[in-house]
C-alpha cells in the first residue's frame, strides 16, 4: 500500500481543497486521485508534481516523495524540508508564519529527538496570565498554522504527541473566545479541542480540554443545568492520580452547581476539590503563574464563589482574604473576581449600599485592557443579589453601566 497518497491528501485538506475541486484545478480524474489518496494506486512523480504547484509547497512534496522511493530515512533533512514547504505556501502577507515553520525545521535538524512544542504549550500557559490578549491571540494564530501543517504532514509517532498540543493550544483560543464574549465561536472551538484530544489518545488532555470547558460554561451564558450535565459526562475519565486538570473539572463542576442553586452538592464538591488538591504533585501546586499549574489561589477562588452564592458569608471571607493573599500581582484581574465576591456578599448581609459601591470602584480601578466577559459574568452575578425593591438606587445603574459591553 502507497502511503504517499494521504500525505497529499493531508496537504490538500489543509489547504481547505475539496477532493473534486482540486481535481479539476490540476486536470486530473476526481476518481483517479481519490484511489492515490487512499492508497489503492501508487503516487507518481508527475501527480506529486501537480500537487506540489498547486500547494504551492515549493518544492518540498516533491523532494519528500523522491526521498520516499530513494528510501531515504534521514528526519532531520525531512523535517527542515516540510518547513520550507510552508514557508512556499503562506501568503507574502503573513511570512511570520513561514519563518516560524523554519525555525522549527531547523530545530528539528540539529536535534530531532527534542520537540519545541512541549515548551511552546508552556510558553502559552504563562503567556495567558500576562500577555496582552490581542497579542497573544495573533501569535497563537500563526504557531496553530504551522502545527496546522505539521499535523498534515506527519503519520508517525510524533502524530499524538502534535494532537496533545493542538488540544492544549485549542482550549487557549477557545478560553480568549469566551473572555472577548464571543461564546458561540468559542463553543466550536471547545469541540475541536475535545476531539482533537480524543484522536491523541491522552487521558489527561482529555480531561484538560473538557475541565476548561465546564469551567466556562460559568461565565459564557449557558444554561448551569447543562454545563452541571457536561461535568457528569467527564467525572468518570477521573479514575487516575489527582492532576491539575481533573481539580480544574472539579472546580467548575462546583461552580455550575452553585449557579444551579444546588448549593449542598457544590458545597460537597469543592470539598471533594480541597482533597483532591491535598494529593496534587508539588510541582503542580507551585505552578502558580500558569494556566496549566493548579496553586492553592484557585482552590480558594473556587470556595469563595461557592460560599457565597450559598450564603455562607464566614467561610466565604475566609476563603476570600486567602485567596487575595495568594494571588500574584500579574493576575489583577482574577483578584477583581474575588473582590466582586466580597461585594456580594455585604449585598447578601444586608449592606446594599455598600456591596454596589464596592463592586463599582473594583471596575473602575481595573484597567480597561483587563475588563472581559469573565469579570462582567461576576459583577453581573453582584446586581442579581440586590433585591427588587433595592434596584433604584442611582448606584445600582451605575454598576448596570460599568458591566455593559
Amino acid at each position: 500500500m502507497d502511503d504517499f497518497g494521504s500525505t497529499l491528501r493531508q496537504h490538500r485538506k489543509a489547504a481547505g481543497w475539496s477532493l473534486r475541486k482540486f481535481a479539476e484545478q490540476i486536470a486530473y480524474d476526481f476518481g483517479y486521485l481519490g484511489q492515490i489518496e487512499r492508497g489503492e494506486r501508487p503516487s507518481t512523480a508527475e501527480v506529486v508534481a501537480a500537487y506540489d504547484r498547486k500547494l504551492a509547497a515549493g518544492g518540498a512534496l516533491e523532494t519528500a516523495y523522491a526521498s520516499r522511493q530513494a528510501g531515504d530515512a534521514d528526519m532531520r533533512r525531512r523535517s527542515v524540508l516540510q518547513a520550507l514547504g510552508i514557508l512556499a505556501a503562506v501568503p507574502a502577507a503573513d511570512r511570520l508564519v513561514g519563518w516560524e515553520a523554519v525555525r522549527h525545521g531547523l530545530g528539528a535538524a540539529v536535534d530531532v529527538e527534542w520537540d519545541e512544542w512541549a515548551a511552546i504549550v508552556d510558553d502559552y500557559g504563562r503567556g495567558y496570565y500576562l500577555q496582552p490578549h490581542d497579542q497573544l491571540m495573533v501569535q497563537l494564530g500563526r504557531d496553530l498554522t504551522v502545527l496546522q501543517h505539521q499535523l498534515a504532514a506527519e503519520n508517525g509517532n510524533r502524530r499524538p504527541i502534535l494532537l496533545r498540543v493542538a488540544g492544549r493550544l485549542s482550549v487557549i483560543i477557545a478560553l480568549g473566545l469566551v473572555a472577548s464574549g464571543q461564546a458561540a465561536i468559542a463553543r466550536r472551538w471547545w469541540r475541536t479541542a475535545q476531539r482533537v484530544a480524543d484522536e491523541s489518545d491522552d487521558a489527561e488532555t482529555r480531561v484538560l480540554t473538557r475541565a476548561w470547558d465546564v469551567v466556562n460554561g460559568c461565565y459564557d451564558g449557558r444554561s448551569p443545568v447543562a454545563v452541571v450535565a457536561l461535568s457528569d459526562q467527564v467525572l468518570p475519565l477521573l479514575d487516575g492520580p489527582a492532576s491539575a486538570a481533573g481539580c480544574g473539572l472539579l472546580a467548575g463542576r462546583a461552580q455550575a452547581l452553585s449557579l444551579a442553586g444546588k448549593h449542598g452538592e457544590a458545597v460537597d464538591t469543592v470539598r471533594h476539590l480541597a482533597r483532591h488538591v491535598e494529593t496534587l504533585p508539588a510541582e503542580v501546586v507551585e505552578d502558580v503563574e500558569s494556566l496549566w499549574g493548579w496553586p492553592e489561589h484557585r482552590l480558594r477562588h473556587t470556595e469563595s464563589w461557592v460560599y457565597t452564592h450559598a450564603g455562607l458569608s464566614d467561610a466565604a471571607s475566609v476563603a476570600q482574604e486567602r485567596a487575595l493573599a495568594l494571588y500574584p500581582a500579574s493576575q489583577q484581574r482574577l483578584r477583581t473576581q474575588v473582590q466582586l465576591h466580597q461585594a456580594a456578599s455585604l449585598i447578601r448581609g444586608g449592606h446594599i449600599p455598600d456591596g454596589l459601591r464596592l463592586a463599582t470602584d473594583l471596575l473602575d480601578r481595573l484597567p480597561r485592557d483587563q475588563h472581559n466577559e469573565l469579570v462582567r459574568s461576576v459583577a453581573r452575578q453582584v446586581l442579581a443579589v440586590v433585591p427588587n425593591g433595592e434596584r433604584a438606587r442611582p448606584v445600582y445603574g451605575e454598576l448596570v453601566e460599568r458591566v455593559r459591553v
